[in-house]
Parts: C-alpha cells; structure tokens; sequence
C-alpha cells in the first residue's frame, strides 16, 4: 500500500519537495479537466461516427444476444448475425430522429399543401413542358402506337402532323391540369413525414450533416465545457486530503484508489450533464436566480440556427426530387398515377375526339380509355427524369429554405430548441454511461502515475 500510497514509479512528494496537499491539488484537478474535455469531446465523436455500422464477428454472441436486457440490446454496438461493433448514436437512431425531426419542426411549420405551393405548381409543370416539347412528337407517337396501331398508320400525313402541332401546343396546359389536380389532393398523395424519414434513413449521413449544421457552435462548447472538470477536481482534491490527514472512523476505511475512481467517474457524468442542460435550457430566459446563463445555448441562437436547418432541409430531404419521388414512387404512387391520368385524359378526348370519333368509323372500335391509361402512365414515367436535375432542385430549394426559415424562426425558443434536444436527449444516458467510464480509465492513470 505505501508504494500505492506514493505511486509505483516516483514519489512526486520527494520529486517535487512539495507535501501531498500541493501535489493533490495540483495533479487531481488537472487530471479532472483532462478527463473532462476527452469524455465530451469522444461523446460528441460518437454522437454522429461511424455513420455506418462498424463491427466485426463474435462467436457465441448470436445465441447469447437474446437473454441480453432490453436495455443493453438496444445499444448500437450489435449488429445481427452475432457482430459487436459500433456506430455513431444519432446515424443508429436515423428513422427515430428523423421521425423527431419531423414532429418537432416541419410539421409545426405547415402542412404539405403549404410546402406544395411552395414549389410553384405552375413552374413545375412549365418546366416538365419544356423539358417533354424535344420528344412531345415522338412521346405523342409511341402513346398512340402502342395502343392503336392502325389508328396511327390510317390517318393522313396533314391528319398526323395536325395531332402532333396540337399537342405540342397545348402541352402547357396539359402539365398544369395535372399538377393543378396533384394539388388539389395533395394531402391524401404525399406524406411529408414519411418521406422525410424513409429518405434520412435510406442516408444517415444527411441526418448527420443536418444536426451538425445547425449546431456547430453548442457542439464545440460541448466540448470546450469539459475543462469544468479542473472545478470540480479541487473539492476531490480537499476531500482525499482531509480523508488523509484524519481518517475519520467510516470515511477513512474506503480506499483512497475507491474514492478517486468514484470521484473520477461523477465528474465525467456531472460534466457531461451541465453541457447538455447549459446547451438546451431554459428555452425562454429566465431570472438569473434560476439558472445563471438565463437561456439555454442553442435556444438563445435560434434565428441563426433556424436558417441553417432550413437550409439543409431545403437542399438534403424538401427537394423537388424528392417530392416527386413520392409522388410518383411511394406509398400513394397509384393514387398519384390515377390523378395524372385522369387529368391527361380529360385533355386527351379534347385533343384527340375529333380524330378518334371520325377514324373509329373507318378503323372500327377503339379503347380510349386505354390510350388515356397509357399517356397518363408515360408522363409519371417520365416526369421524375425532369425533376432530378440538380440545378432546378437548386432553385426551388432557395423558396422552400426562405419559407422554412421564417416558420422556424417564429416557433417558440423552448420548442425550436427542443428539436436538437430531443435528438440527443433519447440516448443521453449512453453519454453519462461514457463519461463515467472514461472519468474512471483516466482516474486510474491519476493513480497509477501520482498514487493515493
């Protein structure tokens, strides 16, 4: 115990020529402040890396894994199939924070139908004529042929080329008679919350880089916090000392090597603790005898926050791309498709009735429902080909981010902060778990270097 009791390599004591008192004061809150500023700094690594799961195979731990606790099966350090690794909180809880990040913030900004106008109904099915007119003769062709091949191939050259100047002409009013109808049942087509979360979840690195962004400045003071550490280790310090000096009858018959662990390992979770709370709370100010820093980080920075959020909403996940992905891709993809196809067909008997009633005599009966089926089906397919493209997603994008930013801007501090919040207060315990664990490791090295 006294090689303990001075430490196994030097007696800093004798090196120093200073007493234990000076050498406790000194060395336990410097080690504390270190122990401080590694346990945020590693919790704010693994709040986000790795983005994918990382791990490798261990034998047995497929059949041990179900006899687990609930609680320790949740962690993100298993994988199926028997693989122990780790990924980073916020990339492992993708749908759920995702799912967070829409109840908090763009469902209390507006309803679809709101971020639908957004994208000018009206531009968007300019921009799909546009882009539909170099090909709208050979689509117009292929549609017809398809279905009625000998409808095509009996009517006259001057017949043709009057179909297709008539198409080509109305063709704006087409695309605008479709996406009018898209708009008017807009909220029973797209689920914005379901997009959101199959898109972040499909791309945790999004998910990473939204948090990330509107949080630059809480996570580095998160960091920077840490050094409270050095505090907190000067009562640890008095207290090994007073222990020491008068071994009080209880007290003194816990081993100093128990004390510092112990000690070491609540700074690391009372640190940890302060640097969530100074972040995020309150979220309205309150009087300073309440809570010294009368306002919570994040919320105290919310006009500059909210438009970095809905700067990277408008460009990650609220695209035009995206949108009409879902439109025409998910869930409510038929719905969509039905819509199209009945507004297609309604210009289509317009277009086309004239020619269809008087050729039908000739040619015999023809299936105008198909034909409209298949134009309708030919412009879902190829509308999301003209909604990809990345500098009309760009354009659209400063709209959406200058109407997110202003909604943002007006929710309340406490809720808009409670967005971040509630993304990392899910797994906070997992950082308080880790702060003291490493407030132990780096106690352990105290002792191993300075003794007890």
């Amino acid at each position: 115990m006294s090689v303990l009791s001075a430490g196994p390599f030097l007696d800093w004591e004798e090196l120093t020529g200073q007493s234990k008192f000076v050498v406790d004061i000194v060395s336990v809150p410097v080690f504390s402040a270190i122990a401080g500023l590694i346990t945020n700094w590693t919790g704010v690594i693994m709040l986000f890396a790795p983005v994918r799961f990382t791990g490798f195979y261990v034998p047995g731990l497929k059949s041990l894994f179900p006899y687990l606790p609930r609680k320790v099966q949740i962690l993100p350090v298993f994988a199926p199939e028997g693989i122990l690794g780790f990924q980073g909180f916020i990339p492992c809880r993708a749908e759920k924070m995702a799912s967070l990040i829409v109840d908090k913030s763009i469902a209390r900004i507006g309803g679809i139908g709101d971020f639908y106008k957004e994208l000018n109904p009206d531009q968007l099915a300019e921009r799909l004529a546009d882009a539909a007119r170099p090909q709208i003769r050979q689509l117009t062709t292929e549609v017809i042929e398809a279905e009625h091949p000998q409808l095509w191939q009996s009517l006259p050259r001057s017949v043709k080329e009057t179909v297709l100047k008539t198409v080509d002409a109305e063709l704006p009013q087409i695309s605008r008679r479709a996406f009018a109808k898209i708009g008017e049942n807009i909220d029973e087509l797209l689920d914005v919350k379901l997009m959101t979360v199959n898109h972040l979840r499909k791309n945790p690195e999004v998910l990473r880089d939204i948090i990330k962004g509107m949080a630059v400045p809480e996570l580095r003071f998160m960091v920077r916090i840490g050094a409270l550490g050095f505090v907190f280790g000067i009562p640890l310090a008095l207290y090994l000392n007073w222990v020491h000096a008068a071994n009080p009858p209880v007290l003194g018959a816990i081993p100093g090597w128990a004390t510092v662990l112990l000690g070491a390992a609540v700074i690391g979770v009372v640190v940890n603790i302060i640097a969530i709370k100074v972040v995020f709370e309150p979220g309205e100010p309150k009087p300073r005898y309440r809570y010294l820093w009368r306002q919570g980080l994040f919320p105290r920075r919310q006009h500059e926050a909210a438009a970095q959020l809905a700067a990277m909403l408008s460009i990650e996940v609220l695209t035009v791309g995206n949108f009409s992905r879902e439109l025409l891709e998910g869930a409510s993809g038929d719905k969509t498709l039905a819509f199209i196809q009945e507004a297609v067909s309604e210009e289509v008997d317009r277009i086309l009735g004239p020619v269809i009633s008087m050729v039908g005599r000739s040619v015999g009966v023809i299936d105008r429902e198909a034909l409209e089926q298949r134009a309708g089906t030919t412009v879902v397919t190829f509308a999301p080909k003209v909604f990809q493209d990345k500098k009309f997603n760009k354009k659209k994008a400063k709209r959406i981010d200058k109407f997110a930013t202003e909604k943002f801007r007006a929710l309340p501090p406490d809720e808009f902060g409670e967005m971040l919040y509630a993304a990392i207060e899910q797994d906070a315990w997992l950082l308080y778990v880790h702060g003291g664990l490493l407030g132990i490791i780096v106690g352990a090295i105290h002792i191993l270097i300075f003794g007890t």
